[in-house]
């Protein structure tokens, strides 16, 4: 049950990272139904992801009953075999229709091949996929063209740009090229998990603009996965600080809590465990929002 009060903190909550239907992997609900659970602790948008396929044409394709829900959805595409990869038209035709986000390769990252070559949770796609490896180098090493062009789509668009589920250094050369074209949102998702980047890594990372990105998914008792302590979540907020941090759910999934019910129990935790509501706010409202070009964060 969320207080007054902590409705009061929630209100205005910014999801970058929502699994909303339809997907290869089997979900909870769709962006129509997404919508309208983030209306239960008055949401301001809704990032929704897909691995596999461009979300701005499912939002375009729903656009009627989506008309009339309350919370506003935004789209994008991640750079995975399915579009070709590292494909600088799948990026253009997202942008050009309205897409918010390019989420650089997901689970056709070597390092999300890696981490996941065993039965560890993670969903399973229905039916052969096809999926391929999928690296921002070319065959010399350096950053490739095409890396490079999306890198540079994104940049006059000044549309949010994550590193998806690639390993640290590759994570790193990539934004050291989005950030000298002029990209000034940038996300690191998860970086304790399949990432793995270290603190130097962070560091180098943040410096060029980015925040990182801590999900609600991998804190709640209920679901299959790290199931992390809260208490390492706020040693990441201190040792990164709020003003770099942003809180989004990663969640979707069937048989997982929705994300509103995730937000309320594990964002309650937090303000418990002494962050300050200036913060929570700074991370799930402020932060979040710039990156999704809703506002700027000063």
């Amino acid at each position: 049950m969320v207080t007054p009060a902590l409705l009061k903190v929630l209100e205005g909550t910014v999801d970058l990272h929502c699994h909303s239907g339809p997907s290869p992997f089997p979900r909870r609900f769709d962006h129509v139904e997404a919508s309208h659970d983030g209306a239960r602790i008055g949401m301001r948008a809704i990032l929704c992801k897909s691995h596999h396929h461009n979300t701005v044409m499912d939002l375009l394709a729903m656009r009627t009953p989506l008309k009339d829900a309350p919370t506003p959805m935004f789209g994008g595409v991640a750079l995975n075999s399915e579009v070709g990869g590292i494909n600088p038209s799948a990026a253009a035709v997202a942008i050009n229709m309205g897409g918010k986000c390019i989420f650089f390769p997901t689970v056709s990252a070597g390092q999300h091949i890696a981490a996941h070559s065993h039965d560890d949770g993670f969903p399973h796609a229905t039916g052969e996929l096809y999926e391929k490896e999928v690296s921002v180098f070319d065959a010399t090493g350096e950053i490739s063209e095409e890396t490079d062009l999306v890198t540079r789509l994104v940049a006059d668009a000044d549309i949010l740009m994550t590193g998806g589920h690639l390993d640290a250094e590759s994570m790193k050369a990539l934004f050291r090229t989005a950030s000298g074209n002029g990209v000034r949102r940038l996300l690191i998702h998860h970086p304790d998990f399949i990432v793995n980047a270290g603190p130097a890594d962070i560091e180098e990372m943040v410096g060029l603009g980015a925040f990182v990105e801590h999900e609600l998914s991998m804190y709640h008792p209920e679901v299959k996965g790290p199931q992390w302590p809260i208490t390492r979540l706020v040693e990441w907020i201190e040792r990164v600080g709020p003003e770099h941090t942003v809180i989004d759910s990663d969640l979707g999934q069937v048989g997982n809590p929705l994300p509103v019910d995730a937000y309320i129990l594990l964002i309650g935790q937090l303000l418990d465990h002494g962050v300050k509501e200036a913060d929570v706010r700074q991370m799930i409202c402020r932060n979040t929002a710039f990156l999704l070009g809703l506002e700027e964060t000063n």
